[in-house]
């Protein structure tokens, strides 16, 4: 598999000494990206970006297949656990090398391409992207960003670190939907929003649930040990891999982690959000007999009601609430909804709530309307925001051409210095799930953002930075 396999992967040894060696001794080359070698003003010989693409089945291979349309961007590398899974991506790219593990890819390859698509499952985006930032690499990882809160802030500092260009691949923050609702809001017409609503029917995997008990075979095709990366050491069971892992805690984020930054994106932009100081949380019970709760810790729950609040900003005149609500939970329908119009669209939708009206949108800030409905085509507000050319395909393009450009001369829809800040909230969010677990009941949980904590139950603390399993390490 690898000329360096007499390394161990389990050992205590991380490869970051190695990574930052290599980058070091090759500056030149590895650091800095061959497109902007000749400084500024420099055309390069080519306008092609190199990408090295990490999880290249399922998500990863639309992502793919979405940068190669730009037709600016060439897949290199690709990188992937499954054989199986990697193979229609194989297939479709012959002249990519393929690699199993990432950290080979990176040792062997890392003077030949400029940037890092990262669409492996949560727990293993941090330590891939933040590698692939220490080598100068441009980065895109899928969201969420990050598992944990801690990785989250890394990554945000590391990119203006490394001065490297960065999106998260929530792609409906470039939609025309999340800048119209901007529009009307900085234009007046609901006033100051006071409290925002979002609700999702995920999750649609299992949640609530306890951990399989019978040991399966793995299969030949499938590296379970990279597969697991950063988490802790269990057997193989079946039905966990490619998707349900989304509802284990030391693998997935939850609902929260899966629809967040589609639908809590838009009041980030339209809002100015950043950091949210206090966060509460219900969530749905379990049970596994006759009117006998069941706990099930290693597995986030089958719904929630979260309520985070956020300090007033510059486009704000008081606090925001924030209502995150899943496994089908929805709030009460305005009065200025009619009874037979959908309330978000399939399950998913943002309310915003202000104090001259109301406005809505469907999931990924789609379909904005103002309330009552009416009022939406009655309105004419001049655009002042300028819109992504193909919106949710553009996300892609605009990595893309952001990276030929160079760091600091695109703005782009998710760079990390937004994303982060959106990825953190959610992961906060989900604190309270977990202390709703250990605490047994519901309690305000206050956050000190500068230090990274909650400071009235520290038991919680425990899930900013999580263990990373020995051999590997950020």
């Amino acid at each position: 598999m690898s000329d360096e396999k007499e390394i161990d992967k389990n050992s205590n040894t991380s490869r970051r000494e190695f990574l930052k060696k290599g980058s070091i001794a090759a500056a030149g080359i590895m650091i800095v990206p061959r497109f902007v070698l000749g400084g500024k003003g420099y055309v390069a010989p080519s306008d092609r970006l190199i990408i090295a693409s990490v999880g290249v089945g399922g998500k990863g291979q639309s992502d793919i297949a979405n940068f190669s349309k730009t037709g600016k961007a060439e897949i290199a590398y690709l990188c992937d656990v499954d054989d199986v899974r990697a193979s229609t991506t194989v297939k479709n790219f012959p002249k990519a090398k393929y690699y199993r593990d990432w950290r080979e890819l990176f040792d062997k390859e890392s003077k030949n391409f400029d940037a890092v698509s990262v669409s492996t499952p949560d727990h293993t985006h941090g330590i891939v992207a933040y590698h692939a930032m220490q080598l100068g690499k441009h980065v895109y990882v899928q969201k969420p960003l990050t598992h944990d809160i801690a990785e989250a802030r890394l990554l945000t500092q590391a990119a203006k670190q490394y001065k490297v260009v960065t999106q998260m691949g929530n792609q409906g923050a470039s939609n025309d939907g999340t800048r119209q609702l901007a529009e009307w809001y900085d234009a007046g017409l609901i006033g100051h929003v006071h409290t925002v609503y979002c609700w999702t029917n995920r999750p649609v995997w299992p949640q609530g649930i306890a951990w399989p008990t019978t040991k399966a075979e793995i299969p030949s095709t499938f590296d379970w040990d990279l597969w697991l990366g950063t988490a802790p050491y269990k057997d193989f069971v079946n039905n966990l891999v490619p998707f349900n892992w989304r509802g284990w805690w030391d693998y997935g984020t939850g609902a929260l982690g899966d629809m967040g930054c589609h639908l809590v994106e838009a009041p980030f932009r339209v809002l100015g959000l950043q950091y949210a100081k206090d966060v509460q949380a219900s969530v749905g019970s379990v049970y596994v007999g006759e009117f006998k709760q069941g706990h099930f810790p290693d597995s986030c729950p089958p719904s929630s009601h979260i309520t985070l609040t956020f300090p007033k900003t510059h486009k704000s005149k008081n606090d925001i609430t924030l209502h995150w609500m899943d496994g089908g939970i929805q709030p009460e329908r305005p009065d200025e909804l009619g009874p037979d119009e959908l309330f978000g669209d399939d399950g998913n939708g943002t309310l915003f709530i202000g104090t001259k009206g109301k406005m809505m949108a469907s999931t990924y800030g789609a379909d904005p309307r103002l309330l009552p409905t009416s009022r939406t085509s009655e309105v004419n507000i001049a655009q002042t925001i300028a819109r992504v050319p193909g919106q949710a395909e553009g996300h892609y393009g605009q990595w893309v051409e952001g990276c030929l450009a160079g760091y600091g001369n695109t703005q782009l829809s998710s760079s990390f210095d937004v994303a982060g800040p959106l990825t953190e909230a959610l992961l906060m969010a989900n604190l309270a799930v977990r202390g709703h677990e250990l605490k047994g009941g519901h309690i305000k949980m206050l956050w000190d953002n500068d230090n990274m904590k909650i400071t009235n139950f520290d038991a919680v603390n425990q899930y900013v930075k999580r263990q990373y399993r020995q051999g590997w390490t950020i």
